[in-house]
C-alpha cells in the first residue's frame, strides 16, 4: 500500500528562501548592466592614449679634442749588440741572464793568451826602434861638427841625417803596434756599452767566437723610458694640415709634446702617458705611411721592445663642433641625417654633415642648433605610429647607465587616476 508525501513546513520554507536569493541575483545583474550604460562616454570612443616616449639628447656645440687611434709598436730607445771583436775561446760568461747591466759592466771573457804574446812582441820590437834611433841620431850629431869644418863629406852627413830620420820612424810604427796588440788584447774582456737589461746568451763557453765575422754574444736594451713608433695614412695626415689651414680645425693644446695613451693588445689602457716626440719628413713608398715616434715611461719594464700596441694621440681640436650618439645618424649614399624633436612633439628629419667618429661618436660640424632636441631611441615606436604624431622627449641614458628619478610613465598614470 503506497503512502503519499505531503510538503512539510521545512521543504516549503527552503523553497520560499531560495526563490529570494534567485530574485536578489537577478536585481543585482540588471543595476550592474544600467550602471555600465551610464559610465560609457556618450560619443562612444575609445579613451586617448598618452604620447610615445623617446630618448634624445640635446645638441651642444664645443671644443672636441680629435683622438686618433694609430697602430704601433714598441722599440728600445738604446740597442747594443755585444760581438766578439777578437778571435778566441769564450772561457766564461760574467752576467745573469735577464739581469740589469751597467755601462762597462764585464760580462764575457776570451782566451787572450795569444794577444798577450803579440803585446810582448811588438813592444820588443819598439825597443829595438828606439835603440836604432839613438845610435843614428848619436852618429848624426859626431857628423855635425865635422862638415862644418868640411872634415867629412856632406853626402856622408846626408846619409847619417836620413838613417837617423828612418830609425823615428821605425820608433813610431813600433808605438803603433804595441798600440793596436794593446787594443786587441782588451778586445778579450767583453763589456757593456751601455746600462739597460741584457737577454740570453748566445753562445757558451769553450765556443769560438770572432773567427771571420764579429760574432754576436747577447744582446742589451734600455727599456725605461721606450719608443712607441707608429705610423699614419699620409692622406690623413693632408688632410689634417688643410682642415687647420682653413680654421676647421685647430691645433691641439701643446701639440708639439702631445699626451699619447696606449692602449695593450688585450684591450686595456697602460697607466702611464707618453709625449709625443716628432713626426717623419718622409712617406714610406710601398704603404703610403707616414711613422710617427712617441716615448712612454717603463719603469716597470711591462712595455717590451716588439710588444704591438694601440696609441692614441691628440693632434687637434674641432671648434663649435657637436657629438652625437653614433646610433642617432643615419648614414646611406644620399648623405647623412638625423631626427629633431620639436618644442611640439613632432620628429622631423635634418640633413647634417659627419667629419669623422670619435669615441663611439659622430662628430657633427653642420646642420644642428646648439639646444636642439635630436632623436636616439624608439625609431621601432616611430615607425608604428602615423607621420607628424607627437611624441614626449625623454633624456637619453646610454646602456649601462643609471636611469635618472624620473615621473611615473604615463600607464601607470593612468593606473593611478582609474583608481
Amino acid at each position: 500500500m503506497h503512502r503519499t508525501r505531503t510538503p512539510s513546513d521545512k521543504d516549503m520554507t527552503q523553497a520560499h528562501h531560495l526563490r529570494h536569493t534567485l530574485l536578489a541575483l537577478a536585481c543585482t545583474i540588471a543595476l550592474g548592466a544600467c550602471g555600465d550604460k551610464s559610465a560609457a562616454p556618450t560619443g562612444g570612443s575609445a579613451p586617448k592614449m598618452p604620447p610615445v616616449q623617446v630618448g634624445v639628447v640635446k645638441a651642444t656645440p664645443g671644443d672636441v679634442g680629435l683622438v686618433t687611434e694609430l697602430p704601433g709598436r714598441v722599440e728600445a730607445v738604446r740597442t747594443a749588440q755585444i760581438r766578439a771583436r777578437s778571435a778566441g775561446i769564450l772561457q766564461e760568461r760574467l752576467f745573469r741572464e735577464g739581469s740589469e747591466v751597467k755601462a762597462g759592466q764585464l760580462l764575457f771573457k776570451i782566451d787572450g793568451a795569444p794577444y798577450a804574446a803579440a803585446l810582448e812582441s811588438a813592444r820588443a820590437t819598439l825597443a829595438r826602434a828606439e835603440a836604432n834611433w839613438t845610435q843614428a841620431s848619436a852618429q848624426l850629431e859626431r857628423l855635425r861638427p865635422l862638415v862644418a869644418a868640411n872634415a867629412v863629406s856632406k853626402q856622408d852627413f846626408v846619409n847619417a841625417e836620413a838613417s837617423q830620420k828612418a830609425a823615428l820612424a821605425d820608433v813610431a810604427a813600433g808605438k803603433a803596434a804595441v798600440r793596436q796588440a794593446e787594443i786587441n788584447l782588451s778586445y778579450t774582456t767583453v763589456t757593456s756599452p751601455i746600462s739597460g737589461r741584457i737577454g740570453r746568451a748566445m753562445v757558451t763557453e769553450g765556443a769560438l767566437v770572432g773567427q771571420g765575422e764579429a760574432t754576436q754574444l747577447a744582446l742589451v736594451q734600455q727599456i725605461n723610458p721606450v719608443y712607441v713608433n707608429f705610423t699614419q695614412s699620409s692622406t690623413d695626415v693632408l688632410n689634417l694640415r688643410r682642415a687647420m689651414e682653413s680654421g676647421q680645425l685647430k691645433r691641439a693644446a701643446g701639440a708639439q709634446a702631445a699626451s699619447v695613451r696606449v692602449m695593450l693588445a688585450d684591450g686595456s689602457e697602460y697607466p702611464l702617458p707618453g709625449k709625443l716626440l716628432f713626426t717623419d719628413l718622409s712617406v714610406d713608398p710601398s704603404t703610403g705611411q707616414v711613422t710617427l715616434r712617441a716615448e712612454v715611461p717603463n719603469p716597470k719594464g711591462e712595455l717590451l721592445p716588439g710588444l704591438y700596441v694601440r696609441v692614441r694621440v691628440e693632434q687637434a681640436q674641432a671648434s663649435n663642433a657637436i657629438t652625437l650618439p653614433q646610433q642617432a645618424v643615419t648614414r646611406t649614399q644620399q648623405g647623412d641625417s638625423v631626427n629633431v624633436v620639436g618644442d611640439d612633439g613632432k620628429v622631423t628629419p635634418r640633413k647634417v654633415k659627419v667629419t669623422m667618429a670619435q669615441n663611439n661618436r659622430w662628430l657633427v660640424q653642420e646642420g644642428l642648433q646648439a639646444g636642439e632636441q635630436v632623436m636616439v631611441d624608439g625609431f621601432q615606436k616611430l615607425m608604428m605610429l602615423p607621420p607628424g604624431t607627437p611624441v614626449q622627449a625623454v633624456p637619453w641614458q646610454p646602456p649601462g647607465a643609471a636611469a635618472p628619478a624620473t615621473a611615473a610613465s604615463p600607464a601607470a598614470a593612468a593606473s593611478a587616476a582609474a583608481q
